[in-house]
C-alpha cells in the first residue's frame, strides 16, 4: 500500500534536478566592478584600458581584471572599498565624456548562464545602495489635464463657428472649469452639445450674478485612471533617463507607492549628486504662437483674451503669446544636441505621428507668422514661515527662440537659443520624454556597503541557527522519521533558492525573515502526519497501515491550513510595498515548496525505504 508508479518518482527527480540547477548559481558570490562606457564623442577601447590599468596601479589599487565586453569596460574588484576608491579616481581620469558607474560583476559560470540560470538580485539592504521617496505633484497634473480639457472644448467651439456657442469666459476654478453665457438658452443648448462632445466631463449648470453658467468637472474613474497613467508615465521616464545617462550599466528598481509616491532604489550605488539631477530634472518645452492682436500693455491691463507675457531668455524683454497650446515636450519621440548652420548649439528634435501632423497643420496656417520655443523648469526658493525656512518650488517659463515660420515642417526640426551644457541637458530630457508632473524627493537614505554585508552575515545565521535547531528537535524526537523530514527540509530551502532565482526575484532583509518563518512552518505538515502515524500504532495498527493512514488522514488537515496562510501571503504580496512585499514573496513561495516536500517528497523517501518491506516497528 506504501508504493508510488514510477512516474511520480520521475517527476521528483525531475523538480529535484531543476531545482539544484538553479539554486546553485548563488554559491558564486558577485565581484564589486566599475563599468565604463563611452558617448558619440569617445569610445572604449584597448588605449582607454592601457590608461585605467596603469592608473590604477600608480595609485596602489589592485583589481582582479579589467576588459572590454559590450557594453564598455569591466574592471572587478576584490573588496568594495577598494572599488569606491577606484571609481572616484577613474571619474576624476576620465573626465565628464565617460559614464564610470559601480555595480557588481557576477562570477556565474557560462554554461549556467546559457540556460538562463542567473543568482537572485540582492536587495538594497543587503548590497547597499541608494534609496528614494519620491512624492508627485498630482495636483499639477490634474491642472494639466483641465488644461487640455479646456482646449479640447475652445478647439469645439472654434470649429463650430456658425454656431456662436463661445461662452463670454472660460476659466478654470476650484479644479473645475466654468464657462459663462449671458444667455439661459444659449447655456442650455452648448451644454447639451458638449455632454456628446467631450463627453469625459461630467456638466452642470447654475447662476450667478445674472449670469448662467456650465460647470465641467472631471469623473472620478477618469481621475483614478489619470492618476494611474501619471505614476506608471513618470516611472517609465525615469527608467529611461536612467538607462541613458549611464549607457544601460546601471539596473534601478522603481516601483509606485500608494497614490502618489514612487520608491527609486539604486543598488551598489553610494554618491547621490548625479543621481539627483538625472531625477529631478524637470525641463519640458511648450510651442506656442504669436498673439500679434494686442500690446504688451494691453495685456498687462487684463484686456488680451486668449494671450499671456512671456520674458525672452536673451534679453529679458516681454513677449505676447497665444494661450493656446500647439505641442509639449510629450509630444516629443527623439531629440539630439547638435549644431545649427552657423555652428551655434541647437537640438534636433523628432516628434511622434499625433505631434507631427498638428504642427504641420500649424505652419501651413501660419507661414509668415512667429512661433516661440517655451522653456520650462522649476527652481527652488526659500521662504521664511511661521520661524521656519520652507522650500517652495517656482515654475518659470521663458521663451528661448521666437523664430518666422518660413516653410512647412512636421516631424522634424530645430530648437535653438540654449547653451552647449543646456542643448545638451535638454536633448537627454526630452528623448526620454517630459514627467507628467512634477516630483519632489521627500527622503533620500544612503545604506553603505558595510552594513548590507553585516546585514546578509546576520540574515544567513538567523537561517542557519533556525534551521540546526529545527533539525535537531526533528531527529531528537522523530529518529528515523525525523531524518526524512529533515530531507526534505533542506531540498526546500533548495527549492525557494531556486524560484527566487528563476524569476529574478529580488532577497531582502524581511525577504530572508520569510525564510526563516518558512523553515519553522515547513516541518508543520510532517509534525501533523508523524503524530498521526504515532496515533494508529497506538490502537494497535500495522506500521505500513499506519504510514498509509497518517499519510492519507492528515493530507486534508495540511491542506487547509497551509491554504489560509498562503491566502494571507498572496493578499500581502499583491497590496503590500516594499519590506511587506518582500516578506509576503519569501513566505509564499515557502509554502508552496514545503507543501511539495512535506508530503510528496517524504512519501516518496519512506515508501523508498520502508514500502516493501514486512516491519513490527517504526522509529518514530
Amino acid at each position: 500500500m506504501n508504493r508510488y508508479p514510477a512516474w511520480k518518482y520521475v517527476v521528483i527527480l525531475l523538480v529535484l534536478l531543476i531545482g539544484a540547477i538553479y539554486a546553485s548559481p548563488n554559491l558564486y558570490v558577485d565581484d564589486p566592478a566599475v563599468q565604463i562606457a563611452g558617448n558619440k564623442k569617445v569610445t572604449v577601447d584597448e588605449n582607454t584600458l592601457k590608461r585605467i590599468e596603469s592608473s590604477l596601479k600608480d595609485s596602489g589599487l589592485d583589481y582582479k581584471s579589467a576588459v572590454i565586453d559590450e557594453k564598455g569596460m569591466l574592471i572587478r574588484f576584490s573588496d568594495e572599498k577598494v572599488r569606491a576608491k577606484a571609481w572616484k579616481s577613474l571619474k576624476e581620469l576620465l573626465g565628464p565624456n565617460y559614464v564610470v558607474a559601480q555595480n557588481y560583476a557576477r562570477t556565474t559560470p557560462d554554461f549556467l548562464r546559457s540556460i538562463n540560470a542567473l543568482p537572485m538580485y540582492m536587495g538594497l539592504d543587503l548590497r547597499g545602495g541608494l534609496h528614494f521617496l519620491i512624492e508627485i505633484e498630482m495636483d499639477t497634473a490634474f491642472q494639466q489635464q483641465l488644461e487640455r480639457y479646456k482646449n479640447d472644448i475652445f478647439d469645439y467651439f472654434k470649429a463650430n463657428k456658425k454656431k456662436k456657442l463661445r461662452a463670454r469666459s472660460m476659466i478654470i476654478k476650484d479644479n473645475v472649469i466654468e464657462l459663462k453665457y449671458k444667455d439661459e438658452a444659449k447655456r442650455d443648448e452648448v451644454m447639451s452639445l458638449l455632454r456628446n462632445r467631450v463627453n469625459e466631463l461630467v456638466y452642470s449648470s447654475f447662476d450667478r450674478g445674472g449670469a448662467f453658467y456650465i460647470k465641467a468637472e472631471i469623473t472620478k474613474a477618469k481621475i483614478e485612471e489619470h492618476r494611474s497613467n501619471t505614476i506608471t508615465q513618470i516611472i517609465t521616464v525615469l527608467k529611461k533617463r536612467i538607462d541613458d545617462k549611464y549607457q544601460g550599466l546601471m539596473e534601478p528598481v522603481i516601483v509606485r507607492q500608494g497614490d502618489s509616491r514612487i520608491v527609486a532604489e539604486f543598488p551598489g550605488i553610494q554618491d547621490s549628486k548625479e543621481l539627483m539631477e538625472v531625477l529631478l530634472a524637470a525641463a519640458s518645452l511648450e510651442f506656442r504662437m504669436e498673439h500679434t492682436g494686442y500690446s504688451i500693455q494691453d495685456a498687462q491691463a487684463g484686456k488680451a483674451l486668449g494671450a499671456s507675457i512671456y520674458t525672452m531668455r536673451e534679453d529679458g524683454s516681454k513677449v505676447l503669446l497665444k494661450n493656446k497650446l500647439i505641442i509639449t515636450g510629450q509630444d516629443i519621440t527623439h531629440a539630439t544636441a547638435t549644431s545649427d548652420e552657423n555652428g551655434q548649439p541647437a537640438v534636433s528634435v523628432t516628434l511622434n505621428s499625433t505631434g507631427a501632423s498638428i504642427m504641420k497643420d500649424n505652419t501651413q496656417k501660419n507661414l509668415g507668422k512667429r512661433m516661440g520655443v517655451v522653456f520650462i523648469e522649476y527652481e527652488k526658493d526659500y521662504v521664511e514661515k511661521d520661524g521656519k525656512t520652507v522650500v517652495v518650488k517656482r515654475e518659470v517659463k521663458e521663451v528661448i527662440s521666437l523664430a518666422t515660420i518660413q516653410g512647412l515642417f512636421s516631424k522634424r526640426f530645430q530648437i535653438t537659443g540654449l547653451s552647449r551644457a543646456e542643448s545638451t541637458q535638454l536633448a537627454l530630457l526630452l528623448r526620454a520624454g517630459a514627467l507628467a508632473a512634477p516630483i519632489e524627493i521627500v527622503e533620500e537614505r544612503t545604506v553603505g556597503p558595510s552594513m548590507g554585508k553585516e546585514n546578509i552575515d546576520k540574515g544567513m545565521m538567523s537561517v542557519i541557527i533556525g534551521f540546526i535547531l529545527v533539525v535537531a528537535f526533528m531527529l531528537v524526537w522523530y529518529r528515523g522519521f525525523g531524518i526524512v523530514a529533515n530531507t526534505a527540509l533542506i531540498v526546500n530551502l533548495v527549492l525557494i533558492v531556486a524560484v527566487l532565482s528563476m524569476f529574478q526575484a529580488t532577497l531582502t532583509l524581511p525577504g530572508i525573515a520569510g525564510i526563516v518563518l518558512t523553515v519553522g512552518m515547513a516541518v508543520d505538515a510532517n509534525v501533523l502526519i508523524f503524530q498521526r502515524i504515532r496515533e494508529e500504532l497506538a490502537i494497535g495498527n500495522t506500521p505500513q497501515a499506519s504510514i498509509n493512514s497518517g499519510y492519507a488522514k492528515a493530507y486534508s488537515t495540511i491542506f487547509d491550513a497551509n491554504i489560509t496562510t498562503l491566502i494571507a501571503a498572496i493578499v500581502l504580496m499583491s497590496v503590500g510595498t516594499g519590506p511587506v512585499k518582500g516578506f509576503a514573496t519569501t513566505l509564499t513561495i515557502g509554502i508552496a515548496t514545503s507543501m511539495f516536500t512535506a508530503i510528496m517528497g517524504t512519501r516518496a523517501i519512506v515508501n523508498l525505504a520502508v514500502g516493501t518491506k514486512k516491519l513490527s516497528k517504526l522509529s518514530i
